[in-house]
């Protein structure tokens, strides 16, 4: 019994402390994502809205939005053109599935991998997870929301839709951003990560 006790405790305390951990990252993501749509020449706000601008309006952070998950490659996938909001259009392809769970509920999404990034150095092992939920046009941006990645060395990642955040456009038309594939709607709400941008 005492052994068992012992266990429960470590697990506990192990739990504890990564819930913890992960709490902190996400803050300290909300805050860079603050300090950014304050600073000049880096946001993505017309300046009218940049002088006037407080802070984004996140979700309370809830960690069972983040998730473990399950990626699946799809080597070899061709490069297509993903639509975006203006005339230019994105060259991607599939990197691969991720599935994952919420709520016992299983889904998977297309992680796409940008042809031009994969050039760059700080930037060839990116993968971009744009998706859709149930909370777009309500709480989130109508056209959905985009999550940055990084290829695993296995098979296994973590998605953390906490730090969820909205494409450029929906804070200036000036900028080209791409269109949610259709096929990367999450039939749930996501009450994660950022919410409509409101001036």
């Amino acid at each position: 019994m005492k052994q068992i006790l012992f266990l429960f405790l470590c697990f506990s305390t192990i739990t504890f402390a990564q819930n913890a951990e992960a709490i902190k990252e996400i803050k300290a993501h909300q805050l860079s994502q603050n300090t950014q749509f304050k600073t000049k020449g880096e946001s993505p706000l017309k300046e009218a809205d940049r002088k006037q601008f407080k802070e984004l309006d996140f979700f309370e952070i809830d960690l069972k939005y983040r998730v473990k998950a399950t990626l699946e490659r799809t080597p070899e996938t061709a490069f297509f053109n993903m639509k975006t909001t203006t005339s230019r259009v994105s060259e991607e392809r599939i990197y691969g599935v991720v599935s994952f769970k919420i709520e016992g509920k299983e889904y998977k999404l297309n992680v796409y991998q940008g042809k031009a990034l994969m050039t760059n150095e700080a930037y060839k092992d990116y993968l971009f997870l744009p998706f859709l939920d149930d909370t777009n046009s309500y709480t989130t941006y109508g056209g959905g929301r985009y999550l940055d990645l990084r290829i695993p060395k296995g098979d296994q990642l973590i998605i953390d839709f906490n730090k969820a955040y909205n494409p450029y456009c929906h804070y200036n038309d000036t900028y080209s951003c791409p269109i949610v594939p259709r096929v990367n709607y999450v039939t749930t709400k996501i009450n994660a990560g950022v919410k409509a941008f409101k001036k």
